[in-house]
């Protein structure tokens, strides 16, 4: 065995485990039990060693139910003892950037530095058009609130006009829990984007789109992406900071997990060709059966988890934090039993 082999023997014994929790409800489930019923899973998750959560912000597909994940997160905190928890995530330019700079400290000290901070541009178009915003300057905004925000973070005085924003001196009244600041994660598709962010920071990555053949190809270039930004801009990346995101049913056997999930599945799959041309394929998740044969994600046994893990791993390079994707397929009992 190499001594190469030994280190990567052992970032795989240290691969954490996460979920990533948009989340989506089921449409015969009432609204107020649906984020109860989130909040009880991420409680369990915590009992179970979970090391992490991450929750999303939507507005507008109607069982994608919150719209704040920084309140959510502020009340799970009060549920739970160790388990990290993230925004999953902010779509940035929905906000204005020094009211999402105060929300995160805020949320640093309630937790204790337990929050965990994710952004994005947003992904439903529907979202944007609601808030008049074009959808063309979605990244853009991102990027240029990104910067913003990071410079409060550290403390600046900021005076910038923008299209949509302005600060006057801005500062925040806080200095965060979390020294030098909060954790903090760009999520990250196809595009190299978030890699050049990620490595222009020194910021984690969240690979949202792993799980499609364009997102799982490009695993290990937008790592290596980020880490040619981050030498170019002086920063330094981890490997654990780099989060993919899967579907992950675990039942005795594959025909229960596939019978647990099936109904669940179809929901959703329905719910996403009403809010995208190309469907659950656009995620890698054409079918239960193509998710098993993929490799994209285990709806089986932990043989068949662990199938998956090490296809990921091998594609990336390495990674942090495996996250589940948090997709209510399943009833509540089975998919804690998962």
């Amino acid at each position: 065995m190499t001594p190469d082999s030994h280190t990567d023997d052992a970032r795989r014994a240290t691969l954490r485990c996460g979920a990533f929790i948009p989340p989506f409800s089921r449409r015969n489930i009432d609204s107020t039990l649906a984020i109860h019923r989130e909040l009880e899973l991420v409680e369990h998750l915590d009992r179970l060693g979970y090391d992490e959560a991450w929750i999303g912000e939507h507005h507008s597909g109607g069982i994608e139910l919150i719209a704040s994940p920084e309140l959510f997160i502020a009340a799970a905190a009060e549920r739970t003892r160790r388990i990290r928890l993230g925004t999953g995530v902010i779509s940035l330019p929905y906000h204005h950037p020094l009211m999402v700079a105060d929300r995160i400290v805020q949320l640093d000290h309630q937790t204790r530095g337990r929050a965990m901070f994710g952004v994005g541009a947003g992904l439903l178009t529907s979202d944007a058009k609601m808030l008049g915003i074009p959808t063309d300057k979605q990244r853009d905004r991102m990027v240029e609130s990104l910067e913003i925000i990071l410079r409060l973070l550290d403390g600046e005085v900021v005076t910038h006009h923008a299209e949509w924003f302005q600060l006057e001196s801005a500062r925040l009244h806080l200095q965060s829990y979390s020294r030098p600041r909060p954790s903090i994660a760009v999520a990250s598709a196809v595009t190299p984007t978030g890699g050049k962010l990620a490595g222009q920071h020194g910021l984690g990555l969240l690979a949202l789109a792993a799980t499609s053949a364009q997102g799982f190809a490009v695993l290990g270039t937008n790592w290596e992406i980020a880490q040619r930004e981050a030498v170019a801009h002086q920063k330094t990346l981890s490997r654990s900071e780099y989060r993919l995101v899967a579907p992950f049913h675990i039942a005795e056997t594959r025909t229960q997990a596939l019978t647990e999930v099936r109904d669940g599945f179809e929901e959703w799959a329905d719910y996403t060709r009403h809010v995208s041309p190309i469907g659950p394929a656009a995620l890698g998740m054409d079918s239960l059966d193509f998710i098993n044969e993929s490799g994209n994600g285990a709806i089986g046994t932990p043989d068949d988890a662990l199938k998956a893990l090490n296809r990921f791993w091998d594609q990336s390079g390495g990674f942090g934090c495996i996250l589940h994707f948090g997709q209510n397929w399943a009833n509540a009992e089975a998919t804690k039993r998962s």
